[in-house]
């Protein structure tokens, strides 16, 4: 099987999800959840904040201050199917940032 549509092979279908999804606007980052728990684990490394479920994609994001929720939220399951993601794509702001998006 040949990965030529992909620039760079060597990344996992998580790390290049996390890219995309880190430059919408109004998000400030990806976030672990509560107590850690939503990653990649990959080897020697982590993708915090993304995680594939049996059905699709779960991501957990921090919006920028003033940032539209909903439409933050459709923007990221928009990059993250970009990227690759296929299956539903579950989007959880964790948290909103205290200062707004400097993009």
């Amino acid at each position: 099987m040949s990965n030529e549509s992909s620039p760079d092979t060597t990344r996992d279908l998580s790390e290049l999800i996390a890219a995309r999804v880190e430059d919408v606007r109004g998000v400030q980052g990806l976030h672990g959840g509560a107590f850690g728990q939503v990653g990649t684990y990959l080897p020697g490394r982590r993708v915090t904040g993304i995680r594939r479920s049996e059905h699709g994609w779960d991501i957990h994001v921090v919006l920028a201050a003033g940032a539209p929720i909903a439409a933050t939220a459709d923007a990221v399951r928009d990059a993250a199917r970009a990227a690759g993601a296929q299956g539903p794509v579950d989007v959880a702001v964790e948290d909103i940032a205290d200062h707004a998006d400097s993009a």
